[in-house]
């Protein structure tokens, strides 16, 4: 089977993330999968929202958000509310980035995470929490440095990707017109201690077995591992041209 970059059924799709990509804010970085490209950022305000307070501890939050331009045709902008979609993606990047961080050690300090498709490819929700996780590094170690955080509250890295099958193959990173076209696509959230934070996964033309799951997250066990690596680099100020 033919793949983008004439990778093989096991390989990601070339990962590029450039930090500091906006200018007004220190915590952020543009993350490619390909032709996916999202901006990651992570702000860091004081105070935390009314239910947590006088517990002394802290909070993280994230949103999602597409261009109108970012796919094949345009999209609707999304001004007062939110779309289903973009709910369900943005609370699976915040839940996967609090499965990584102490919150008890940030004390009224609310990390908010932005993450902005501006082309989109497949992958959305998984280059967004790998893009995400970065920026929280990133943030993390800026109040470090000044005094706002007394210990470091990371246990460790997150990371996502996509796996699908399609024709009886397993294949990593899905592309858009591989999931459009997938019997099974299934995104798979990991830690760098290789337990799982999440799965979603979806039968689109057939069912799936216990057996084929097993080696799903294998596959992105595989893949991820390098991924982890590509974050402390990127977290660190280093361009990344994988």
């Amino acid at each position: 089977m033919k793949r983008s970059y004439d990778r093989s059924a096991a390989e990601m799709r070339p990962v590029h993330i450039q930090p500091f990509f906006l200018k007004h804010n220190d915590s952020n970085v543009l993350i490619e999968y390909g032709e996916t490209k999202v901006i990651c950022s992570c702000s860091v305000d004081s105070g935390v929202p009314g239910w947590l307070r006088g517990q002394n501890q802290g909070w993280l939050t994230a949103e999602y958000s597409m261009l109108p331009s970012a796919t094949s045709t345009r999209g609707r902008r999304e001004r007062k509310s939110v779309s289903g979609r973009t709910q369900e993606i943005q609370r699976l990047i915040g839940r996967s980035i609090r499965g990584i961080i102490d919150l008890n050690k940030c004390p009224e300090i609310t990390f908010m995470i932005d993450c902005d498709v501006i082309q989109a490819d497949g992958g959305t929700r998984t280059a967004s929490i790998t893009g995400a996780m970065i920026a929280l590094k990133m943030a993390v170690q800026s109040c470090l440095r000044k005094g706002l955080l007394k210990k470091n509250p990371l246990m460790g890295s997150v990371a996502a990707v996509s796996i699908g099958i399609k024709q009886g193959d397993i294949l990593v990173d899905l592309d858009y017109s591989e999931d459009s076209t997938a019997d099974l696509d299934m995104n798979i959230v990991m830690n760098n201690e290789k337990q799982l934070l999440e799965l979603q996964g979806t039968a689109e033309r057939q069912a799936f077995t216990k057996e084929q799951v097993a080696a799903i997250i294998d596959a992105a066990e595989n893949s991820l591992t390098a991924v982890f690596a590509l974050q402390d680099r990127a977290a660190d100020g280093e361009t990344i041209e994988s």
